[in-house]
């Protein structure tokens, strides 16, 4: 276990923001954790785990020990009577494990959350989704080591208290009833059981067009994959070119008044029915209906292409603070507030 001290996260988050850790640890399998809890001095420190930083804003430099998350491995562990079962090592690249899954092993199941950035164990800690796919909907289970005490846990989807990008370890201990394992768990294995009776998921708008421009109505889960990539692609800055943290909003869910309310005056909102009778709308939508595609703030502002995204404008050299990322975050809420009485909630974690 090697021990780093004073170190820079400006290459480890997405965003590109300076920031530096008083330690790190680069923890390649759950022994590396154990290691560091029976140190005094380590076991000591605040602790703060980080994955791919592709879903954080740094607003400062942590007094904390960082766990970077490196473990890997991908395999088939077992086939059940509906499901191939999946396991993946949490240090592993979200999109690898999707590629590896749908085009390299031809498991179907994953193709629609193709791109998505981020490590595979941060993907249940925010329920990731896109174009109508959950997590949830294929998660079988994830081990996680108790920072605390070191001890080895297992939880199932009912145990993870899976919300629109929620669960269990965005709480606190004791909040809204839940495990809260905030801060208290580090996640080294996650388990996905992919579906053998599958059927594609075509339902949103982007996919609908690509089955009309392909005249392919019956894809395969490699054709959605490859769609979804070029899809995304097209509309999402690269990080290692523009510093971003991907999506920056969660879209709202409205009750069918409240949407018709809003379709009475802006009869172009982009809104999808959800199962429980309510609307989901396009945080994007609503944010560029208010004017700010293309704004900036200090050396923070919003994509041209997608106003869901907020960007680096300063490159690495000049980065944008965390500070001004969650100033133009800020105006960009009161903005939409005051136009459309919908609260706007930040997707990634503001440390």
């Amino acid at each position: 276990m090697l021990v780093e001290h004073n170190v820079s996260l400006q290459p480890l988050n997405s965003f590109g923001i300076a920031a530096r850790a008083a330690a790190m640890v680069r923890v390649r399998t759950p022994g590396d954790v154990l290691a560091v809890l029976a140190d005094a001095q380590l076991a000591a420190m605040p602790k703060f785990v980080l994955g791919g930083g592709s879903n954080i804003v740094l607003t400062g430099d942590l007094r904390a020990l960082v766990l970077k998350n490196e473990i890997a491995g991908l395999r088939v562990l077992r086939q059940t009577a509906r499901h191939t079962i999946v396991e993946a090592g949490a240090g592993e690249l979200w999109h690898d494990l999707v590629r590896w899954s749908v085009v390299d092993m031809g498991l179907a199941g994953l193709e629609n959350l193709a791109l998505i950035p981020g490590t595979v164990g941060a993907a249940p800690v925010q329920n990731i989704g896109a174009y109508g796919v959950e997590l949830r909907q294929r998660f079988h289970s994830l081990d996680a080591i108790d920072l605390r005490d070191g001890h080895t846990f297992t939880l199932h989807a009912a145990q993870c208290g899976f919300g629109y990008r929620d669960s269990v370890f965005k709480h606190k201990p004791g909040k809204e009833g839940d495990l809260g394992l905030a801060g208290r768990a580090m996640i080294v294995r996650v388990r996905l059981a992919l579906p053998k009776a599958w059927r594609p998921e075509l339902g949103y708008l982007d996919l609908s067009r690509k089955v009309q421009e392909t005249g392919i109505t019956h894809p395969t889960a490699r054709q959605i994959h490859d769609w979804v990539v070029a899809i995304r692609r097209a509309k999402l800055p690269d990080p290692a070119h523009i510093g971003n943290a991907g999506s920056f909003f969660k879209n709202p869910t409205v009750t069918p008044e409240q949407c018709q309310d809003i379709i009475g005056r802006d009869p172009k909102v982009v809104h999808y029915p959800m199962p429980d009778g309510s609307f989901k709308l396009a945080a994007g939508w609503l944010i560029d209906a208010c004017g700010w595609k293309g704004k900036t703030m200090g050396n923070a502002g919003v994509y041209d292409k997608q106003a869901l995204v907020l960007v680096n404008r300063g490159g690495r050299a000049q980065p944008a603070t965390g500070g001004e990322v969650m100033t133009l975050a800020k105006a960009i809420q009161t903005s939409v507030y005051e136009r459309f009485g919908i609260r706007l909630e930040p997707e990634p974690v503001v440390v």
